[in-house]
């Protein structure tokens, strides 16, 4: 914790303070008192800004506490999600309006840095996001969806090529962590694509594929967000998959994934609310997986059904 006092001039040391505060992910409980995790780094954060402090004639103390204003431990990381939340969808909102004007203009060359200071943002806020935020899903899918855009794709890995002949017998990596779009995508290629093949999981966004190894729902991937599709869209579309009840799965999945009530199933907000339970009760991706197939098999067969 860091609490401090500052003089009342000049005014301008303590907006700078407060965006110092906001920069290392600091959070206020109240005037003049922050909180971060306890760690090492977040010690030496609040050491640098004490000295920051001591400098410009104020005072302050930085301390570690286990009870904070007799809050318990789930009342405070609610207070680290809710900051973050509103950073995301700041920052998502500035992404769709990228989005909506390079659809309109067909392109620009302001594009493209405009996407590289959107991805700088983003990569900020995860580096304090350190509970999890729930924002933080929708702004990576908005963010992919930007990256595999049609208008974006232009330097993007030419892989429409890929067919369904080709994607039997391999390797299906993606990003550690694994969330509504990527459990579902799971689920789909190992039911319908390919019952074979293995799936991996690796750290980070971006990552060179082997042999025989694809890439959905990441960074460059040859399966991801192309267009207004998320992932398991683009699955249905590259394999050629025209049931149905798959069909309205995945409009379910774009709904939750992309947050934008496109298509409105009304079994949308149950189906997010148990995919949330499972994210949070199964700690390993293999045992997300194992969930969400037996989910989405249930899903399927309703669906189906409904159809006949």
């Amino acid at each position: 914790m860091l609490t401090f006092q500052l003089r009342a001039k000049p005014a301008y040391q303590r907006v700078k303070l407060w965006r110092r505060l906001q920069a290392v992910g600091a959070v206020g409980l109240k005037h003049s008192v922050y909180v971060l995790p306890s760690t090492e780094q977040a010690r030496q954060s609040f050491l640098r800004l004490l000295r920051e402090i001591d400098r410009s004639g104020g005072e302050g103390l930085v301390y570690e506490s286990e009870l904070v204003a007799g809050m318990r431990d789930d009342q405070v990381r609610a207070l680290f999600n809710a900051a973050r939340d509103s950073d995301y969808e700041s920052l998502a909102r500035d992404m769709r309006k990228l989005l909506q004007a390079a659809r309109r203009k067909k392109g620009t060359p302001e594009t493209a840095p405009a996407l590289v200071k959107l991805r700088q943002r983003l990569d900020a806020i995860e580096q304090v996001d350190f509970f999890g935020a729930s924002g933080r899903r929708a702004a990576e899918a908005l963010l992919a969806q930007l990256d595999h855009s049609v208008i974006f794709r232009d330097t993007a890995p030419k892989t429409s090529a890929i067919g369904p002949a080709d994607m039997t017998n391999r390797v299906r990596v993606t990003r550690q962590d694994i969330h509504v779009d990527r459990i579902a995508c799971a689920w789909l290629i190992k039911r319908f694509i390919d019952p074979k093949g293995t799936l991996k999981f690796v750290s980070g966004k971006s990552y060179a594929p082997g042999p025989r190894e694809y890439r959905y729902d990441m960074q460059d991937g040859e399966f991801t967000h192309e267009g207004d599709n998320c992932s398991f869209e683009t699955l249905l579309l590259r394999a050629r998959l025209t049931d149905p009840a798959l069909k309205a799965i995945g409009e379910v999945i774009h709904d939750m994934d992309l947050k934008d009530e496109k298509f409105g199933h009304p079994e949308t907000p149950g189906i997010a609310h148990v995919i949330a339970g499972i994210c949070r009760t199964q700690g390993t991706d293999e045992a997300r997986v194992a969930r969400g197939q037996e989910l989405f098999d249930h899903i399927y067969e309703q669906f189906r059904r409904r159809g006949k």
